[in-house]
């Protein structure tokens, strides 16, 4: 979703909010009223360890990330993180944004969108950053704040926003203003801890933003923690190969692309990326071995697997196996 300038001044923050409470009519939907996304959780939760910090003018990105990264462990505050969230020139903070600065600091982020999984994560403990428009579609004014818990009971989310913590906002308020947001929201973990609502698909591509940062050791761990969950996946495989490969580790990285040879024998990746590992080792015999079966597999990236099976022949040629 393209979000314009991200404006989080105090002023006007509170009016606005009586006004949208005024226009939103008679209609209220509860938070029993969405019986799929509370069946089989608790009925109130609230997580008391995430930290508080009060927005200053613009810089409710900035607060929210420092609460969730201070949540995790980091000691971080809203100012530290200032120049690495904050764009003068939009007077505020993008969701992009936001995502890097918890890589940078070798964090794990995985967006989310929808009351199913906002739920599920602030079930499992897992604070959960949102973005609110405040205002409305045609005269928006973003927001970000931390949720950190639900009451049924209350029909209230729990967040900490602006300069108030632990506030109850109403269910009806609430899903108003986050979807105005198309129903935004940012899990920020610790790697190698999965988020609760997380497929694997989603989860891997949320791994491979860490990986592309070169943040190898974390990735590798969040690569680990994908086979706990989805065992002998192939994506976890190859990023864990990969992973290990970039930190030096040739074993680390063979072990891996093995098992995903192994496990899906129809991959011509697997085996291209065993084959290369194994050349880096001198083990010129097996890498030969392994470029064939990669090369006979074909497939789309065929003609890679022929360049890596002919780099390997070339490097036999130079010397003993």
């Amino acid at each position: 979703m393209p979000v314009p300038a991200l404006s989080c001044g105090k002023t006007g923050i509170t009016s606005l909010v009586l006004f949208v409470t005024l226009t939103v009519g008679c209609a209220h939907l509860s938070l029993e009223q969405y019986s799929l996304s509370v069946s089989g959780l608790p009925r109130s939760v609230e997580i008391p360890s995430v930290p508080f910090y009060p927005q200053q003018d613009h810089h409710c990105g900035p607060a929210a990330m420092a609460m969730v990264l201070q949540w995790n462990g980091e000691d971080l505050s809203p100012r530290d993180l200032v120049p690495e969230i904050f764009t003068p020139s939009r007077q505020g903070s993008l969701q992009p944004a936001l995502i890097a600065a918890a890589r940078r600091h070798n964090r794990l982020t995985y967006p989310i969108k929808g009351l199913q999984a906002l739920l599920t994560e602030l079930a499992a403990g897992h604070p959960v950053i949102v973005l609110q428009n405040l205002g409305l579609r045609w005269f928006p004014r973003w927001h970000y704040s931390v949720s950190i818990g639900y009451d049924v009971a209350k029909d209230v989310v729990i967040l900490h926003s602006g300069e108030e913590a632990g506030r109850h906002m109403g269910w009806t308020l609430f899903i108003r203003t986050w979807r105005r947001a198309d129903y935004w929201g940012l899990v920020v973990l610790p790697t190698g801890q999965l988020p609760a609502s997380a497929d694997e698909h989603s989860y891997l591509k949320a791994v491979l933003g860490l990986e592309q940062a070169g943040q190898w050791e974390g990735a590798a761990r969040a690569y680990s923690g994908a086979l706990d969950r989805w065992h002998s996946s192939l994506g976890a495989l190859m990023g864990l190969g990969n992973c290990r490969y970039g930190l030096g580790d040739l074993v680390g990285a063979e072990q891996a692309f093995r098992h995903a040879a192994k496990a899906h024998p129809d991959s011509g990746a697997a085996f291209n990326n065993l084959a290369h590992v194994l050349a880096e080792q001198r083990r010129i015999a097996e890498a030969i071995d392994m470029a064939t079966r990669a090369v006979a597999i074909g497939g789309a990236s065929k003609s890679l697997y022929l360049q890596t099976l002919r780099e390997i022949q070339a490097m036999g040629e130079t010397g003993p196996d």
